[in-house]
């Protein structure tokens, strides 16, 4: 039995609403003993509690039998099927009095009280959102319409102000967050409210001064103090006068700019003469575009000069600096694409994933745009070519674009006049500096013959001089000839790099590094060879070794206390290039065939598996393909919530697109295609929409290959959704309809309903709602007879939804409602938003506005929650549209100005809509 959605409010006046209808409530003292129970939820309320709440010290001696009427009345109200003296869903006998169970899914006060413990929990970004979400759930004072004896009897006015605090701790965290318009509009509401409040009126001079509001600031904090002087006769109090101080000490605040630099590193040291030669040429910068490019081999130092010079000049351009390692000779192959770049550039540089054009070319041009007019510094590292590097070069004067290589680029040069710098070796005296600066001169002193003999067979090398004096470090009793003598007799090749006699000895050096530590360690530095990803993870490390995270970590750790790796960020780790290679070589020459297979697929299982965890916590109504059990001693990553999934997806995502593009080098076809349809929704959240289909477009290939007309048939529907998104409907609308016909063929109901939902999506971008509408309902019709409750849940809502456009308004709440109904039993937060939002759209409709108004907030509440800023101001458009539809234009008004935030914010062309509502050229007169 499906049970029906009731939902109470005491936040403002006592409402019921069941099934999305308010139900209608009896008297004064009914609804006082409703509000009472409420703020109580879950604790039991005596009867001689609300005796005296009810009727205070007069109370008549039938009155302990007219509180059993009004219990009576409100169970019948709340539960109207429910049969005499039967336990009831919500009301309770409890310890001498009554208890009601509701809980913060069916009770405002609890959700903002849940919301508010969240906060206190969350980064000041997150609990700005919500703060604001647990605040709109307030309509007025708690209990509102009841008389003021009543309230104060039940010590109302206690709630209340948990609605104050919790305005100032979000004034608090949007001052933290940088964000000080979420909260102003709210601060000036309740200010004026409370007059004489001090702590609020302090925020409120904070937040307006972060706005850029200073002088009104000011004014605000005149006013108050004059208003304490002649209402209370007190000067402002220590908090007050502390706001004046900050607005007039403190600096105006300065918007944020991309700053992507690696770190610095503080032992730079050797390349003082390159660094002259390079700097030099900054004198003249002014009105031009200065492009230079660093070569030479690997592990010479490219990056590390590159990174010290951008960080020693990144003042000059206070507009930011970008960065991207173009991964040009990585050992996978894999390459960043130059369309990839853009796409990063264009990320960081605030352009919303819908606005990123189709074309590289156009992508570039778009890029080239947005630096126009800016001082912007770019360093391209590790480039394999000028082909890869032109479509990332500025197009301004006034930027520095800095391109390391281990190739000369003379048509850089030619075309577009850059200046080159080839670095060299280091010589012995640089060689022995670059030792002193990282053990001490001190250490140095007395075996000069010893240094000598290192620095030779390090080849002058950075990086082979910082692994040996990582070494030296570790064991500071250790004599320099005997290290000499160790590194003379190690034995290393770098043969698949490279075949001079430089990198021979550079392998020396790394297999002599790899020889001080452990066999674990050096097994896992062999295995880490065939990870094809830019870095990895400890629990990745753990797959790949098939041992405990705990292990796997230690391992790691010691790697890196010898430089073989490094721990870029916490608990992910990378190694050069060169390491990599000299890793794989080892791998493959030291590693029996069956070994290296085993941890590759160990390595891809724990990724597929994860992934397809985080699918189906992102996307539960989905078709799943289990992808079978992982290999013993490998777990997928115990993922709660949409938030850890999102973040482990985030995380992984350079690795997961490399371990496809290795995976499809390699044949393996079906983990090709399993891993490309987990990440289907995450290309979705994320706008990744570009990644997305070239994803797809390889599992299709995958699945061809496989020549199972099932696989090649999901291939076809995940890409035409992806070309579908980007607006290429010629190409996925072909695409569909042969997935139709895969699918029908085979029999396949559920994916028949899946391409049916695909193609009413088409449908409606296109204009034709009928069209979309059918389709929805063909889907519905074998989704049901295929028993997919989440599946037929989310359809539902397409239907509704399709009902509602088209005006049918009756039979969108039908499907909607018991879509609702399903989504709440499977936990299905996402869809329950959306789902909400139809809702309210038919009760608008039908001009039921407040019932409208309900269904948004709550769908705007799960929206918030989950983090999906454009749906979230999809519905402040609809809540603003309600509100003048109702006579409430400031409300509108309110909301739409927050609508205009988020697009605004977002880039999305929508915004210009909601500021022709704002401006009154439409909307006031189309929706009033």
């Amino acid at each position: 039995m499906v049970l029906e959605p009731v939902e109470f409010s005491v936040l403002g006046p006592v409402r019921v609403l069941r099934s999305g209808s308010e139900v209608v409530l009896g008297g004064p003292q009914e609804r006082a003993l409703l509000a009472l129970l409420l703020v109580r939820a879950g604790q039991p309320v005596p009867v001689s509690e609300i005796v005296e709440v009810l009727w205070g010290p007069r109370a008549p001696h039938s009155a302990v039998n007219v509180v059993r009427r009004h219990v009576g009345a409100l169970r019948r109200l709340v539960e109207p099927g429910l049969p005499a003296r039967a336990a009831g869903r919500w009301l309770a006998r409890d310890a001498g009095g009554y208890r009601w169970a509701a809980d913060d899914g069916s009770l405002d006060l609890l959700r903002f009280r849940r919301l508010r413990e969240e906060a206190g929990r969350a980064a000041p970004s997150r609990a700005v959102a919500l703060l604001t979400t647990a605040l709109d759930l307030w309509r007025g004072p708690v209990a509102g319409g009841l008389s003021e004896e009543v309230r104060e009897r039940a010590g109302f006015d206690v709630v209340d102000r948990e609605r104050l605090a919790a305005l100032r701790e979000a004034a608090d965290a949007a001052l933290d967050a940088g964000a000080p318009d979420a909260v102003l509009a709210r601060l000036r509401e309740a200010a004026a409210a409370h007059p004489l409040d001090e702590p609020l009126w302090a925020r409120l001079i904070h937040v307006l001064a972060a706005a850029g509001r200073r002088s009104e600031a000011l004014d605000v904090y005149r006013a108050v103090s004059a208003r304490l002087a002649d209402e209370l006769g007190i000067d402002p109090g220590a908090e007050l006068r502390d706001a004046h101080r900050a607005v007039l000490l403190d600096p105006v605040p300065v918007s944020p700019v991309p700053a992507q630099l690696p770190h610095d590193l503080p032992t730079f040291t050797g390349r003082e003469e390159e660094l002259a030669e390079v700097l030099a040429p900054l004198k003249n910068l002014s009105g031009t575009l200065l492009i230079t490019a660093i070569d030479g081999m690997a592990g010479i130092g490219k990056t590390t000069l590159a990174v010290h010079w951008a960080h020693r000049i990144a003042g000059r351009f206070p507009d930011g600096q970008l960065y991207a390692d173009l991964r040009g000779f990585d050992p996978s192959g894999t390459a960043m694409s130059a369309g990839e770049a853009v796409r990063l550039f264009l990320d960081a540089l605030g352009v919303p994933p819908e606005q990123v054009p189709h074309e590289t070319q156009a992508q570039a041009a778009l890029y080239r745009t947005l630096l126009s007019g800016r001082r912007m510094l770019v360093l391209l590292d590790n480039a394999r070519d000028t082909d890869q590097v032109r479509p990332l070069l500025p197009g301004a004067p006034g930027c520095l674009a800095i391109v390391t290589s281990r190739r000369r680029l003379p048509s850089l040069v030619a075309a577009h006049g850059a200046r080159t710098l080839t670095l060299r070796p280091l010589d012995a005296d640089r060689a022995r500096a670059f030792l002193a600066r990282r053990l001490g001169a001190a250490r140095l002193a007395g075996e000069e013959r010893a240094v000598a003999e290192i620095t030779e067979l390090c080849a002058g090398l950075p990086l082979a001089l910082a692994c040996v004096a990582a070494r030296v470090a570790a064991h500071p009793h250790f004599p320099l000839s005997a290290v000499a003598a160790e590194l003379r007799a190690a034995h290393g090749s770098l043969d698949a790099f490279s075949r001079t006699d430089t990198a021979a000895n550079v392998g020396a050096v790394f297999s002599w590094s790899l020889a001080a530590v452990s066999p674990g360690a050096a097994r896992l530095f062999r295995l880490l060879g065939l990870h094809p990803g830019p870095d990895v993870s400890v629990p990745a490390a753990a797959a790949l070794t098939g041992l405990p995270a705990r292990s796997a970590r230690r391992l790691l750790a010691e790697l890196a206390g010898v430089h073989l790796a490094s721990e870029h960020a916490p608990g992910r780790y990378a190694l050069h290039d060169l390491l990599r290679a000299h890793a794989a070589e080892l791998a493959e020459a030291e590693l029996p065939l069956e070994e290296r297979e085993a941890a590759v697929d160990r390595l891809y299982a724990y990724v597929l598996h994860t992934a397809h965890a985080a699918d189906r916590i992102l996307a539960p109504h989905a078709d799943p393909m289990p992808p079978g059990p992982p290999p013993a001693g490998v777990a997928a990553e115990p993922l709660a919530d949409d938030r850890e999934a999102l973040t482990w997806l985030t995380a992984e995502y350079p690795v997961l697109l490399a371990v496809l593009d290795a995976a499809a080098r390699t044949s393996r076809d079906r983990l090709v295609c399993l891993l490309a349809w987990s990440l289907e929704p995450f290309f979705d959240r994320r706008g990744h929409w570009h990644d997305g289909m070239a994803a797809q477009r390889t599992a299709l290939a995958s699945a061809v290959r496989l020549s199972e007309p099932g696989w090649e048939a999901r291939g076809l529907l995940a890409l035409a959704r992806a070309e579908g998104r980007l607006g290429l409907h010629d190409r996925s609308l072909p695409r569909l309809r042969r997935a139709l016909e895969l699918f029908t063929g085979l029999d396949d109901g559920i994916g028949q309903a899946e391409t049916h939902r695909s193609l009413g999506w088409e449908s409606e971008q296109q204009g034709d709602l009928r069209g979309a509408l059918t389709h929805n309902q063909r889907a519905l019709e074998l989704f049901r007879a295929q028993d997919r409750p989440a599946a037929r849940a989310s359809v539902l809502n397409s239907v509704g939804w399709y009902h509602a456009l088209l005006g049918q308004y009756r039979q969108a709440l039908s499907h909607c409602f018991e879509a609702l109904a399903l989504l709440q039993d499977l936990g299905d937060r996402y869809g329950q938003a959306s789902t909400w939002d139809s809702i309210a759209y038919a009760q608008h409709g039908l001009g039921r506005h407040p019932h409208a108004l309900l269904g948004y907030h709550n769908a705007l509440t799960l929206y918030r929650e989950l983090g999906v800023p454009y749906l979230e101001a999809s519905t402040l458009v609809r809540i603003g549209d309600t509100h003048l539809a109702t006579g409430a234009p400031d409300e509108a008004d309110k909301a739409w100005r927050e609508a205009l935030a988020l697009l605004a914010g977002l880039g999305h062309p929508d915004a210009e809509e909601v500021r022709a509502r704002l401006s009154g050229d439409t909307g006031r007169r189309d929706l009033a």
